[in-house]
């Protein structure tokens, strides 16, 4: 019996385990479900989100910019330049223009999805241009494209207002006519004012950085993306450096023979369609121009970055926070501005009361000082420049506690410099005064008792 008891006892603690073991495997599995889950949530919005971004855009108002070439008398080319309203519309081929009074851009689908590169940013902050495109006479088969045997050309240049990206976008629309010869852009056939023309988006080049503020000795990365809507392209990508009329070649390099020269750009980043240069020391030569081309035969594509140097002043007095001086001293007071670039900067001395002093609310605007003398700017060796303001202080009783700010303005700045100390006049006090008196009247006393004892010596000789 007592056998019995205990394998009962034992098969039932065993059977307690193995149901516990179950139930732990369950759990484990509803909460690995409920991760995977979670997670493929997390995938989809994301995948959602961008498909969201990209395609939000579905049109886009831009100003088509044609061209009128034509000789004039004296057998030179004269250009024209003519403004029309055109629409750039994303869909398929055969969709109804969204505006039927307007030139329209249809872009179809391709490899290349002209609004990836747009940043997800509303269409009242661009502003978009569209061009035609002369390859000059150059014909290629392009290898995505169809049946038809020749391409016109249109590029589409997508800015940001605030100047946070510069987009281009070469546009294909298949043909069956031939360019027209080297100068095709003489002959370009008219183009309707309500016309649909269906194109394609070929190649892509974008810069995030059209514009570059540097300070001296800094590493700056000169934003350079392109994309093409088919692989195994021959790309040539180059860096170009140009500043009053001087131009010099940085990098260049070539898909079809794999040969670079020059530095600043990765060859990884650039299988991946990143050209980015990195201007790896600022220096004041570094200013200019730079040019990031990107060719694919017979396109050229390209986009500037003008690097500008800003490098802000050092403001400086020659006294410190807490002037002390005494009744009727004179002093001269220095602002120094030094090593700044561009040459431009303003220089202002204010003065303010001492009862206002440290008042925000209600308080008056300090006064702008009027006998304040500049000195000429001094060129610096490293091509900065430096200039001082100062003024000529006399101390009073009356100008005692009030405070003397420079404020020092300059295109690097977002905020003016502000360098400010206050004045302490120092008046004899009535302690020294009572001292001096004391004194004198010493001096006068020993002066009197040595005239009367001379006397007496007098008399007594006579």
């Amino acid at each position: 019996m007592q056998s019995r008891f205990f394998f009962s006892s034992e098969m039932k603690v065993k059977a307690s385990k193995e149901t516990e073991f179950k139930l732990h495997r369950e759990k484990q599995r509803v909460t690995n479900m409920g991760l995977l889950l979670l997670l493929g949530a997390f995938i989809c919005c994301f995948m959602l989100n961008s498909v969201t971004c990209v395609h939000q855009i579905q049109w886009l108002p831009c100003q088509f910019t044609d061209e009128h070439v034509s000789l004039n008398a004296e057998g030179l080319v004269d250009t024209q330049l003519i403004h029309r309203e055109a629409m750039l519309q994303f869909g398929q081929k055969g969709d109804a223009p969204v505006n039927p009074q307007a030139i329209t851009f249809l872009i179809t689908g391709s490899r290349l999805d002209l609004r990836k590169y747009l940043d997800g940013v509303e269409t009242e902050q661009l502003e978009c241009e569209l061009r035609r495109y002369s390859t000059e006479g150059i014909h290629v088969h392009w290898p995505s494209q169809e049946a038809k045997d020749y391409n016109r050309w249109f590029t589409c240049t997508i800015k940001q207002d605030k100047g946070l990206f510069t987009v281009t976008g070469f546009l294909r629309h298949p043909s069956d006519q031939p360019p027209p010869g080297q100068q095709d852009y003489r002959s370009w056939p008219a183009i309707a004012d309500s016309e649909i023309l269906t194109t394609s988006v070929a190649m892509v080049t974008k810069t995030q950085t059209p514009s570059v503020k540097a300070t001296l000795s800094s590493q700056q990365r000169l934003h350079c993306q392109f994309g093409i809507d088919h692989r195994g392209a021959n790309v040539t990508v180059e860096w170009h450096w140009q500043q009053r009329g001087e131009r010099k070649k940085l990098f260049s390099h070539s898909s079809r023979t794999r040969q670079s020269h020059g530095s600043g750009v990765g060859l990884k980043g650039l299988a991946g369609g990143d050209a980015t240069y990195t201007l790896p020391f600022t220096k004041m030569s570094s200013e200019g121009t730079y040019i990031c081309s990107v060719v694919v035969n017979p396109l050229l594509g390209s986009q500037d970055v003008v690097l500008q140097v800003e490098e802000p002043p050092r403001v400086s007095l020659n006294v410190g926070p807490v002037l002390s001086l005494s009744d009727g001293e004179d002093q001269k007071i220095v602002c120094e501005a030094e090593n700044y670039y561009p040459l431009d900067v303003e220089i202002n001395w204010y003065e303010q009361d001492p009862a206002v002093a440290g008042q925000r609310v209600g308080a008056p605007l300090p006064k702008m000082m009027q006998n304040v003398l500049l000195s000429s700017h001094k060129h610096n060796q490293d091509m900065t420049y430096s200039v001082s303001a100062f003024f000529y202080l006399q101390a009073s009783p009356k100008a005692s506690g009030r405070q003397f700010t420079c404020s020092v303005s300059h295109k690097s700045l977002r905020l003016p410099i502000k360098k400010s100390f206050i004045l302490k006049v120092q008046e004899p006090s009535l302690m020294w005064v009572g001292i001096l008196v004391v004194f004198l009247l010493i001096i006068l006393g020993v002066l009197i008792l040595y005239l009367h004892s001379a006397k007496k010596k007098q008399r007594r000789l006579y």
